[in-house]
């Protein structure tokens, strides 16, 4: 019942001749994503104060390369390329509502302090 593993990355755009490789190949991709990560944490780039929607540029920038890097983590070694489309569905929609969830009580919570700190009383008593 064994298949062989797809031995590709970027849809098909960087192709390796065995897992070994593949696993390098991977490894060197999030080892050169963290080390973006890293570099621009330490240098702090001064376009990256400009505020987009809400927050720094860089803090956006982080986001992103955390989550190329979780999706590469999943994709490749979790093997998440060769479940079924509905599985791999689950999966995705299930974070994707999970994260819009929390981000929602964080903005309601976060909203709810900020007024007990700028007005000095309470709203609503839980």
């Amino acid at each position: 019942m064994a298949h062989a593993h797809k031995l590709e990355i970027f849809r098909g755009l960087l192709k390796f001749k065995s897992n070994t490789q593949k696993i390098w190949g991977v490894l060197i991709l999030l080892s050169i994503v963290t080390a973006i990560e890293v570099g621009l944490g330490i240098v702090k780039p001064s376009w990256g104060e400009i505020h987009v929607i809400g927050m720094k540029l860089l803090n956006w920038i982080f986001i992103i390369l955390t989550i190329v890097k979780a999706y590469y983590i999943t994709w490749d070694f979790m093997h998440m390329r060769d479940e079924t489309k509905g599985l791999r569905r689950a999966v995705i929609w299930t974070g994707v509502f999970l994260i819009c969830y929390l981000i929602f009580i964080l903005l309601q919570e976060g909203g709810y302090i900020e007024g007990v700190y700028s007005s000095g009383f309470i709203k609503r008593d839980f």
